[in-house]
């Protein structure tokens, strides 16, 4: 019987993996309610930055081996280049590796360069092994279609060493084309969407959709204060928050927050909670915090939306709790539909913020009169190469979807990022939607 030291290094990556998920699931399930909030939010994030840190680690070998033994073994290693090479390689991965701890100990009003460098060098990282592992099975494939997988001649090494320059070439090249689009504002999508039911008195009533702002190691008050400034200059009737806008505890990013004062929609400004929400384990104090600021957290309630011509005029504007608090069993969180809905007649339009398409699908399956939901959380994908895993596990993905004769989703791609500045493939978006009647 092998033992644990006589396994492979990324082997023992994977079990430390395995252990620590298995941690995260017994601390989820037995120790939520035994520890205080503190606590759990520091064991929470801990637990996983070290899963995503022991699973990176196999990555991390394997961009080593790719990118440096290969090279030890050839002529290559006597050049001058070879050290500062090896020791940039090293420089990197570490880098990668730190960024999930910066959550812990980097935030601040603005972004710290070294949050910024950390999770610039995951986001190569991710493309980096994509790379990496397509050009692999590239090789593997051309060698088994030209049925010489068992020589291993001068043109085998040839092909070999250009697999990691290359890998190298489009990851630097795409990492630069991701962190100038994601310098970028956001774009404005104008979206008309028919509302059934939705008063006349109350037509081209104006909603502006931000989601996914993740306030924290790489986004701050410079960035926010963009947006404000962008939202305001749209003049809203309503803007709505469905979630993620934040990563971090309300007391250490407070200063960031303060441009959301000067949103001033006359119907109103709303906000759900997301995933990430949860993961700071300071939900109440992120309400409190926003309804400072005039913002209305809707925890699983609503609120009549009543046209500035007529109070009889009114559709019903209602919220859920992400579902992640479901998961992380968060006291007294929870997506709950019929709560949320509550006193929302039929005979009325109904809108609902959700922040993930799949709670979306799930509130279409219970209440199939709703006629719009707005959703967040995918990003669009964000970054290539996680766009196809974005779209794979989301029933919605982004932009306006048809479901039903008289239902419709919009599912925004995010108005920043999640921590790695770099989009590829998708934009950062504040979405500009105006409500039809029929």
């Amino acid at each position: 019987m092998i033992s644990f030291k006589q396994l492979p290094l990324e082997a023992k990556a994977a079990v430390a993996a395995g252990v620590v998920f298995f941690s995260m699931m017994v601390s989820r399930s037995y120790l939520s309610e035994k520890l205080d909030v503190r606590m759990r939010r520091w064991l929470l994030r801990l637990q996983m930055a070290l899963f995503a840190n022991a699973l990176m680690l196999i990555g991390s070998l394997h961009v080593w081996r790719s990118t440096v033994t290969t090279f030890s073994r050839s002529s290559a290693a006597s050049s001058f280049c070879f050290v500062p090479w090896k020791v940039a390689v090293f420089i990197f991965l570490a880098l990668a590796h730190s960024s999930f701890f910066t959550l812990l100990f980097l935030v601040a009003e603005e972004p710290y360069f070294f949050s910024l460098a950390a999770y610039t060098c995951l986001g190569a990282y991710i493309i980096l092994i994509f790379f990496l592992f397509t050009l692999g099975s590239v090789e593997q494939a051309y060698k088994f279609l030209a049925g010489r997988g068992g020589k291993a001649g001068t043109g085998n090494k040839s092909r070999t060493a250009m697999k990691p320059v290359l890998a190298v070439m489009l990851t630097v090249m795409l990492t630069v084309v991701g962190l100038l689009n994601a310098s970028q504002p956001p774009n404005v999508n104008s979206v008309e969407v028919p509302v059934h039911k939705l008063p006349s008195a109350m037509n081209n009533l104006k909603v502006v959709l931000l989601s996914d702002i993740h306030l924290g190691p790489t986004v701050g008050k410079t960035k926010l204060a963009m947006i404000v400034r962008m939202v305001k200059a749209l003049k809203p009737d309503i803007t709505v928050i469905v979630g993620d806008l934040t990563d971090s505890e309300a007391e250490i990013i407070r200063p960031a927050v303060e441009p959301l004062g000067e949103l001033d929609s006359p119907l109103g400004t709303y906000f759900v909670t997301g995933n990430h929400e949860y993961y700071t384990s300071d939900v109440s104090n992120w309400f409190e915090l926003l309804k400072s600021f005039n913002i209305r957290p809707l925890h699983n309630e609503n609120v009549k939306i009543v046209s500035p011509k007529s109070d009889k005029d009114w559709f019903c504007l209602a919220g859920v709790d992400d579902i992640e608090a479901d998961v992380l069993r968060y006291s007294g969180h929870g997506m709950d539909l019929k709560k949320a809905l509550r006193g929302c007649s039929s005979e009325r339009a109904i809108v609902l913020l959700a922040h993930q398409p799949v709670a979306a699908k799930w509130a279409l399956q219970e209440r199939p009169d709703i006629n719009l939901i707005l959703s967040g959380h995918t990003h669009g994908g964000q970054m290539f190469p996680l766009n196809a895993g974005a779209y794979l596990l989301n029933p919605f993905f982004a932009g306006l979807y048809k479901v039903g004769q008289n239902t419709f989703v919009y599912v925004s791609s995010g108005t920043m990022y999640f921590g790695i500045p770099m989009r590829l493939g998708s934009r950062a978006e504040i979405t500009e939607i105006i409500l039809r009647s029929p």
